[in-house]
């Protein structure tokens, strides 16, 4: 072989190495973004997975809330709380204040200190007022209201009421 034979031969070779060097340094870019771009990625799932976590935490919390203020409903319903709305933001309140304590705790505790939020008694005290001295009820007219106020006279047995029965007995029907 002469020496222009082994020029070429080491040419060629080299320039088989730059062409791998260059298909080399091609590819290493190309990984290069594909690593970038895979670690973009991660960093975006990794965020969607923490504000995943972080709404998994708020509505499990609002479920517990939920589930309580149900339960506390229906204790306060069963023992017979006359303003429902009222007694569960007191309940809340206790239970907040108290984290230990079970709800039907709270509902009794709250029915010996706070009686007035219990009983059917109470719904009339919040009623419409009773009537003055001065304003009187329009009697009716009839026979239905001489015996309604003969049924009244002698169930009550006041005066006022005996009072009115004869003023109906004396008056006409018709009126």
């Amino acid at each position: 072989m002469s020496q222009v034979d082994q020029e070429n031969i080491e040419s060629s070779e080299e320039q088989d190495q730059q062409s791998e060097k260059l298909v080399s340094v091609n590819e290493a870019i190309r990984y290069r973004k594909r690593a970038q771009s895979a670690e973009q990625k991660y960093q975006l799932t990794a965020q969607e997975l923490s504000q995943s976590k972080q709404e998994l935490e708020s509505l499990n919390t609002e479920l517990k809330e939920s589930r309580c203020r149900e339960e506390l409903v229906k204790a306060l319903a069963t023992e017979g709380a006359a303003d429902i709305e009222t007694a569960v933001l007191v309940g809340k309140a206790k239970l907040e204040k108290n984290d230990g304590m079970e709800i039907t705790d709270v509902v009794a505790q709250m029915k010996r200190e706070k009686s007035y939020l219990f009983g059917a008694n109470n719904v009339k005290d919040f009623a419409a007022p009773a009537r003055t001295g001065g304003a009187k009820e329009k009697l009716p007219t009839g026979s239905a209201a001489l015996e309604r106020a003969a049924k009244r006279a002698a169930a009550s047995g006041s005066r006022a009421a005996l009072q009115e029965y004869l003023k109906a007995r004396r008056l006409p029907l018709g009126r």
